[in-house]
């Protein structure tokens, strides 16, 4: 034990005495948390929907073939009571939910007027606004067209609620998503260039002549790490909760054991490229440019992975950022528990697994 102390404290020493290091580590993730929770918004379509619908009527049918129909919606369930709201959202069976009235078309024929509640799903608050809008105008098409049959008047009213986030603020989507991006990113390009840096400078002559054991070596350098990453957490978190406003709905400690699960299986991503590569260069450019546009795009931070094609959705389940957002968005928007996030803690744990032991298997304790 006394040698892998050694070990971190001089892992530990090393690293704040790079200053560009410490700027990277520390410095970075608190200007993207700024500039991606407040700058950036996006635009999603194929909504999936669920409905609600008491008494199924002609009237009923009409509307939901509408918006199954439109290239903004799929009618993905129907739910037959309003305790089955809650658990469609909280599975990410739906973003959206129409509520019919009880007898809708009768009401609409006796006095001209029904209701239909739009319930959205508003941790992205962006794209809660544009499929609820979608939604109004594909309901005032079908009164339009009611109206064209007939001289009665015909008002339909939908009733938006926004569920998660009724003050629409953007943070509560982009927190967690660049929460995800900056951790994977951060802790990988500063964990790959670890061992290949020992390599470079003639170091890793002794680390291989020591008694050291592989595993106590690649713990010595994950760990200085993980408590750095530790502090960007934290930091994140209070310019999350104070200066964007984004509360945190559910458990705290089940969002901290998350994100520490997220942070080992981070650095052990980022440890395993630095035992592929021989340059500091091809660590950083990997670990930078080779996982940024994943994240980007198949983490489900900007772009809903439902959308895209699914071999890109097979793709996407292998990015621990899709995982740990996922989690993040359980918990600290919809105030979740634990037990709402089993299957992306298992997963991650998996990762964390599986990355450890072929980094293992690819240290060289020999230098060719």
């Amino acid at each position: 034990m006394k040698q892998l102390m050694s070990f971190i404290r001089k892992e530990f020493y090393h690293i704040l005495r790079d200053k560009p290091t410490m700027l990277i580590l520390l410095g970075i993730p608190i200007i993207q948390i700024i500039l991606f929770g407040f700058a950036l918004t996006t635009e999603v379509k194929n909504t999936q929907v669920a409905v609600l619908v008491p008494t199924t009527d002609e009237a009923t049918q009409r509307i939901i073939e509408k918006i199954n129909a439109s290239t903004y919606f799929d009618v993905v369930a129907k739910i037959h009571n309003t305790e089955e709201i809650q658990p469609i959202f909280r599975d990410a069976k739906a973003k959206l939910i129409m509520v019919f009235e009880d007898h809708f078309a009768e009401n609409l024929r006796r006095t001209g007027k029904a209701h239909i509640q739009l319930i959205a799903d508003a941790t992205d608050p962006n794209a809660a606004t544009s499929f609820t809008f979608y939604a109004s105008n594909i309901i005032s098409s079908y009164q339009q067209e009611l109206l064209g049959q007939t001289t009665n008047p015909f008002q339909i009213t939908p009733e938006v609620k926004m569920l998660y986030n009724p003050q629409m603020i953007s943070a509560f989507n982009f927190v967690p998503g660049v929460l995800g991006m900056i951790m994977l990113l951060i802790c990988a390009m500063m964990t790959s260039i670890a061992i290949v840096r020992e390599k470079e400078m003639g170091t890793m002559e002794i680390l291989l002549v020591s008694p050291m054991k592989p595993i106590y070596t690649i713990l010595s350098k994950i760990t200085p790490y993980f408590v750095l990453s530790c502090v960007n957490f934290a930091t994140i978190m209070l310019l999350s909760v104070y200066v964007l406003r984004v509360p945190i709905a559910g458990s705290f400690i089940s969002l901290v054991f998350v994100s520490l699960l997220y942070i080992f299986v981070s650095l052990a991503l980022g440890l395993l490229v630095s035992t592929l590569t021989n340059s500091q260069q091809a660590a950083m450019l990997i670990s930078g440019m080779g996982l940024m546009i994943p994240v980007m795009l198949l983490s489900g931070m900007i772009f809903p992975i439902e959308n895209m094609p699914i071999p890109l959705q097979w793709f996407s389940d292998i990015i621990p950022a899709k995982w740990y957002i996922s989690a993040v968005k359980s918990i600290m928007i919809q105030g979740l528990g634990i037990t709402a996030v089993v299957k992306e803690v298992v997963i991650l744990s998996m990762m964390a697994l599986i990355l450890v032991t072929i980094s293992l298997s690819k240290f060289k304790v020999r230098l060719e």
